[in-house]
């Protein structure tokens, strides 16, 4: 297997992210004004890097996100097992204070380690886990020696649980904000961390 770094981000900013609106798998929600400028801006820093394939979801807030990239050429693949993690009846709507407490009780369960757990509707954090390990795997198998993926907050917390080997109670411990930059590098069969959540392309 060939070693490799893979660019991992989250896409840019949404109506829905700005108003706090979970959007899940099934909201496919373009980006606003400010996620637009937030993809040019990590455009400009990152066009240089060699990347050999940019993998995204199925959901059009992470194909513009890359969309410069995809407009210069670079060549790209969208995939299902990036798509967001799915919250089910809460998706695409104002939550009152009875459905944010439950949402946050099935994090809550999540970080004390019942992965099982999950909203009416919804993926556990073990479904969506699972569901992301073939794409795992085909990462792993790959040529490319240089990646950009473009992918989702709660996907994102858990497929770097994966690739770190690390528990998915530790989801949390990985931060995010729309377009931050994770930086995984692969080297003799082990995934390691470089930069978390960085925003450093996208500060004046």
């Amino acid at each position: 297997m060939k070693n490799k770094l893979i660019y991992i981000i989250r896409h840019g900013e949404t109506d829905f992210n700005k108003l706090g609106i979970v959007q899940g798998s099934g909201v496919d929600m373009a980006l606003n004004a400010r996620g637009k400028a937030q993809a040019l801006s990590f455009y400009s820093m990152y066009k240089e890097v060699r990347f050999k394939h940019i993998f995204t979801s199925k959901l059009i807030r992470t194909q513009q996100s890359v969309l410069p990239f995809i407009e210069a050429g670079f060549s790209y693949s969208t995939h299902i097992e990036l798509n967001e993690i799915s919250w089910g009846i809460y998706e695409g709507k104002q939550q009152s204070e009875v459905e944010r407490k439950n949402y946050w009780e099935v994090v809550d369960q999540w970080n004390s380690g019942n992965y099982f757990a999950k909203l009416e509707g919804g993926e556990s954090a073990i479904e969506l886990q699972t569901r992301q390990l073939p794409f795992i795997t085909a990462l792993k198998n790959a040529e490319h020696d240089c990646v950009l993926v473009c992918m989702h907050g709660r996907a994102m917390k858990s497929l770097l649980c994966t690739l770190l080997s690390r528990p998915l109670l530790e989801m949390e411990s990985f931060p995010h904000s729309n377009l931050c930059l994770y930086l995984i590098s692969y080297e003799n069969d082990e995934f390691s961390l470089l930069k978390q959540n960085d925003i450093s392309h996208l500060l004046p």
